[in-house]
């Protein structure tokens, strides 16, 4: 079926958050995320990741308003989102996360964009789940 266009990656995931520095702190230090953009008068800040970007949206700005209630354990805006990284190199990966406070709640090998390879969960400070993923491995 034509459709008369080419999906070529994921352009973008919003997240609504609670508090954007920690947010913003996680994304950055953790994951080595880099803001791109900021437009405060409306509450969005908008975080480089390889080709795609992380909106944050903070739920008590003008745009999370529009949204309804914050993230929750019984209510999610999103299940999670996944970012292909190089090298998955494991021991490192596990200290990286480790030294952050961050842990690893699932892993194992995973089917992804690319193939399957190897996957590691983990949570953002507002508990969205974020998936890092490595290269397929040759099967």
């Amino acid at each position: 079926m034509s459709t008369g266009f080419d999906i070529t990656g994921l352009d973008h995931v919003v997240l609504r958050i609670t508090d954007l520095a920690v947010s913003q702190a996680f994304y950055e230090q953790v994951l080595g995320c880099s803001v791109e953009r900021v437009q405060a008068e409306i509450g969005l800040t908008q975080l480089r990741a390889g080709r795609s970007l992380i909106d944050l949206v903070p739920v008590d700005g003008t745009l999370g308003k529009i949204g309804g209630a914050a993230p929750g354990a019984e209510g999610r805006n999103v299940d999670h989102i996944c970012l292909a990284i190089l090298p998955f190199d494991e021991a490192k990966l596990r200290a990286h996360l480790e030294a952050h406070g961050v842990e690893i709640l699932d892993e194992g090998l995973r089917y992804g964009a690319e193939g399957k390879g190897p996957s590691f969960y983990i949570q953002d400070p507002d508990g969205n789940t974020v998936e890092l993923k490595g290269p397929a491995i040759p099967e």
